[in-house]
């Protein structure tokens, strides 16, 4: 029997129970794999809570969607799959698990030299990123200012940022305006002040802006430092971005995402997969988590545990 983390009703980490399962046979058009590592992402712990919009619970409910592991089976008409190979995959709820059935366009080979933990630690961030930096239309010529540099979105938006050749301010606190730089941005400190900070910087001014953060001083600091709304963003409060003329991505907000934005999303996995193997991105790894602890990894999450943390089943 595989093993799951299942939640049959919404609340906090308690509601989360291991349970086993069927092992996973997968269908047409899907593989089975055996997951090796399982990334943890803010929007786990939302949907266990009920705090973003998701089908009613009429049965036990898998939570996660980015792993990554080795194919054990291959369902009817897949092609480009064999029994063995290493994978990743993104967008398959229930990732917290042993074993998984996933729709083959959701799978990536992984490269060699991609360890599974890296694998699993790419999808939401990366797909988010990118998407984000496509949807702003971020260039060679722009300065880019991103608010919450330091975690993992902005960490993969800061990298592919820079590779796109734009000039890149990333706030952070003190204690990780390292990793900021060591990945090609500019620290600036958050907090009071944050506005003078990012003029002292940028006298030109900034060009777009993507808020990772989601607090009011990301916000307002943001339409305090440019005109152009449609150059700002914001991943995490997405509710609040037409009241406030930007855009929202994601993060709550009323409107979906465009069937092009979805493809980019997608795209994003096998390029940074490819960018991994050349050594040409970084990942940042967290502390790693058996399934039993589940919980214990979201409330870390919640609490900004640095470092993209795993469930390694």
């Amino acid at each position: 029997m595989a093993k799951a983390i299942q939640y049959t009703e919404f609340g906090g980490p308690e509601v989360l129970t291991l349970n086993e399962i069927p092992d996973p046979v997968p269908g047409p058009g899907e593989v089975a794999i055996r997951i090796e590592a399982a990334g943890v992402n803010p929007i786990d712990a939302k949907l266990r809570q009920g705090l973003r919009a998701s089908d009613p619970l009429t049965a036990p409910r898998g939570t996660g969607s980015d792993g990554a592991g080795h194919v054990t089976a291959v369902g009817p008409d897949v092609e480009g799959f064999r029994v063995g190979d290493p994978v990743v995959f993104t967008g398959k709820l229930g990732a917290y698990a042993t074993d998984l059935a996933v729709p083959a366009d959701k799978v990536f080979a992984r490269p060699a030299g991609v360890t599974a933990a890296v694998g699993a630690a790419i999808g939401v961030p990366v797909s988010t990123a990118y998407q984000a930096l496509r949807s702003l239309g971020v260039r060679g010529d722009d300065t880019l200012l991103i608010h919450g540099a330091s975690g993992a979105v902005g960490q993969a938006a800061v990298q592919l940022a820079v590779l796109a050749g734009a000039r890149v301010l990333g706030t952070s606190s003190d204690a990780r305006a390292d990793r900021v730089a060591d990945l090609g941005g500019e620290p600036l400190r958050y907090g009071e002040g944050l506005g003078d900070r990012v003029r002292a910087a940028a006298p030109e001014g900034v060009t777009v802006i993507l808020d990772c953060a989601g607090t009011d001083e990301a916000l307002d600091t943001s339409l305090e430092l440019l005109a152009d709304r449609d150059r700002i963003a914001t991943i995490v409060r997405g509710a609040d971005a037409v009241g406030l003329g930007i855009r929202g991505f994601s993060g709550g907000s009323p409107h979906p995402l465009t069937p092009t934005q979805l493809a980019w999303r997608h795209e994003a996995i096998p390029v940074v997969l490819a960018l991994l193997a050349a050594g040409r991105f970084s990942v940042e790894l967290g502390e790693r988590y058996p399934l039993d602890r589940a919980g214990d990894a979201q409330r870390a999450n919640r609490e900004g545990a640095p470092g993209k943390l795993l469930i390694v089943p």
